[in-house]
């Protein structure tokens, strides 16, 4: 009778998860899919969505890789403030976030008088999807990466260090690539953070066609103006890159184990 219960009980969940995906499959046609995905909004979403990610990745991986191995090598003061400043932006609803950003870069916010002196606008930019993104996304990298670097067994690295290679050079040789399945498990899961992210890019950044607005975005503005199958056929994409990242990740966590 448990073992009934259970059973019946996950498949509940399981298939209310799964129903609504397939619904937004089924809501078009091939033919009417691939005119949806063809079509210049959609392109111009794609287009911003595929810019702001790789730049927002690239930036998660320069400066979220030192955090990690600081993180999880060093012992300093503040480690614990740091490490759970680290994990805020998992758990900040993202309109919040969004907000965050705008009372600090936005036109009359804390740093506003020193960007006007350097004729720098950010808020309403595409610069804005960008830190947006940085924002809820580099946590996911730098939590996989602060675990991957502290699976390194430390005896490789004295290895290398007593072979004549320096912190830099052991770093790069012998600490990136043991520890690669989980930077990059990390890496899959920030850019597809980032490419899901809605609620901090609409209100940092505005939903201005082509220059900030991504492919969430543009499902809304489907929804919010009845084009139903241009809303469908963007979602289609985000859950079917959602399914190859999830696909992907879990490879990467077999392989970092």
């Amino acid at each position: 009778m448990l073992r009934f219960a259970v059973a019946v009980a996950s498949a509940l969940l399981l298939a209310f998860i799964a129903v609504p995906l397939a619904a937004l499959y089924a809501h078009l046609s091939p033919g009417r899919f691939v005119a949806m995905v063809a079509s210049p909004p959609a392109l111009a979403a794609l287009r911003i969505s595929l810019i702001t990610t790789t730049a927002s990745l690239a930036l998660t991986v320069l400066f979220g890789t030192p955090l990690a191995y600081l993180l999880a090598r060093a012992r300093f003061p503040g480690r614990t403030l740091a490490d759970a400043l680290v994990d805020l932006p998992i758990v900040v609803p993202p309109a919040v976030a969004g907000l965050a950003l705008l009372f600090v870069f936005g036109s009359t916010g804390f740093a506003a008088p020193a960007l006007a002196a350097l004729h720098v606008r950010l808020a309403f930019t595409t610069a804005a999807v960008v830190m947006a993104q940085l924002f809820v996304g580099s946590p996911f990298y730098v939590r996989s990466a602060r675990a991957g670097f502290v699976a390194v067994e430390r005896v490789y690295e004295d290895a290398a260090a007593t072979l004549g290679s320096g912190p830099l050079q052991t770093f790069a040789r012998v600490t990136v690539p043991l520890a690669l399945p989980a930077l990059a498990g990390g890496a899959v899961l920030a850019w597809a953070r980032a490419l899901g992210e809605f609620g901090a890019t609409i209100m940092f950044a505005g939903n201005l066609a082509g220059v900030t607005q991504t492919m969430p975005l543009a499902v809304y503005l489907g929804l919010s103006s009845g084009d139903l199958d241009l809303a469908a056929a963007l979602a289609v994409v985000l859950v079917s890159v959602a399914l190859v990242v999830v696909a992907a990740a879990q490879f990467l966590e077999r392989r970092a184990a």
